[in-house]
């Protein structure tokens, strides 16, 4: 069973500021000591730019590289040549928004869904405009939802890619990845997934989704920021064109042409965030301790206890599924007419509770709601019920203060 309070004395942040009630999770986490020192490490022990084979230091470093990309492949049930480190999942995204994008035409179809991101909203949207092809989009329903019903209406024979979020980042939905990755097979798409919010909550097997392709980011798993991760699937891997050349992913140039290194080197031009894959490797390996499916019932049964807290609240609506087993530690919500960033503001001057306010890079599926934003909490392994009851305390006091 886990323990936050124990768990809560592997995080600095919590020893230097003890008062603090950190609710904003979904954005950033928090980072242990562990992966600071693994951080440390490198920049004082090994520090070294990777693959000279002229100079031991450059060996050491390298050797590390490479063992934390087998590391992340462990995690994700992959192979190593099928990892490849990024800056976060908003590069790993573009990257295969333009180096598929490309390759679509008009006529070409490109499904996403209603509560995207805008990481993977806009690049595609910008390829659309760029290529002809045409986006549609998986409808959500009254409870926030996925409507399967409406995914088999846009996607049909000339749907291309199917990309979508595995959590949603604004209502905490867990999306029915395995469901949706089966459909684009079926129909002879390529799939993509965002799980920049489920890999540090969920166990992820890339196998068993059978997905061609999954993003996730450093800095939202107890990792460094600048840090991130695109699986693809081997074969898909082969036949992508890089995004972003350089050193490092060439096989040899002259003057009028280039060719590209194998995977994962030919996309990982110039010189890379080594410190961040080392210690994003230590992140992973300090969750995994703890357990996957331990972080999952422990998120659960937080979310439960916030939603019937949630319930006595005159005035509170809650922005999302309220399905315990389609959502996530992800809770979204209005206060009566209390502008969300208003509410945020309270909770941070008189309780010092960090959550996060606005429209959380979904525009269009706020506008879709009809809502200007919410207030958004967001658990994860150092969150307690007493975090939830300063939390309640402290949207009641937001009442008082604007009278509702």
């Amino acid at each position: 069973m886990l323990d936050p309070k124990e768990i809560k004395k592997d995080f600095p942040i919590f020893n230097n500021r003890p008062d603090l009630v950190y609710l904003d999770n979904s954005a950033t986490t928090q980072m242990p000591k562990v992966v600071m020192d693994a951080v440390n490490e490198y920049n004082s022990n090994y520090r070294a730019n990777i693959h000279s084979e002229s100079y031991k230091l450059s060996g050491e470093a390298s050797g590390k590289y490479e063992e934390a990309r087998a590391i992340v492949a462990n995690f994700l049930n992959a192979a190593p040549e099928e990892i490849i480190f990024t800056s976060g999942a908003t590069h790993g995204l573009n990257t295969l928004a333009h180096s598929l994008g490309k390759n679509l035409k008009k006529g070409d179809n490109v499904v996403l869904t209603q509560m995207e991101h805008h990481s993977n909203l806009v690049p595609w949207q910008q390829a659309s405009l760029d290529y002809g092809f045409q986006l549609r989009f998986i409808e959500i329903n009254n409870d926030c939802e996925l409507d399967m019903e409406s995914a088999k209406k846009v996607i049909d024979e000339n749907t291309k890619v199917i990309s979508f979020v595995h959590i949603s980042n604004a209502l905490g939905t867990i999306n029915p990845a395995k469901e949706i990755v089966e459909i684009a097979r079926n129909a002879g798409a390529i799939s993509i997934i965002d799980a920049a919010q489920s890999a540090p909550h969920l166990k992820i097997d890339v196998v068993d989704l059978d997905c061609d392709f999954l993003v996730f980011s450093g800095h939202k798993i107890g990792g460094p920021t600048g840090i991130g991760v695109l699986f693809g699937k081997k074969e898909r891997l082969e036949n992508l064109t890089p995004f972003i050349f350089g050193g490092g992913m060439i096989n040899s140039v002259s003057y009028n042409d280039a060719s590209w290194n194998k995977s994962p080197d030919k996309f990982e031009a110039g010189t890379v965030n080594i410190a961040g894959a080392i210690g994003l490797a230590r992140a992973l390996e300090y969750i995994q301790k703890i357990g996957m499916d331990t972080i999952k019932e422990h998120e659960k049964k937080l979310s439960e206890y916030t939603l019937s807290q949630f319930e006595n609240i005159k005035g509170l609506k809650l922005v999302g599924t309220k399905n315990i087993k389609n959502r996530s530690g992800v809770l979204s919500f209005v206060l009566g007419g209390i502008h969300p960033h208003d509410v945020a503001s309270i909770l941070d001057r008189d309780y010092n509770i960090a959550v996060r306010a606005g429209h959380h890079c979904t525009m269009p599926l706020m506008k879709l709601l009809g809502i200007n934003g919410t207030v958004r909490a967001s658990f994860w392994i150092y969150n307690d019920k007493d975090d939830v009851d300063k939390l309640i305390n402290g949207i009641k006091q937001a009442q008082k203060i604007f009278k509702v």
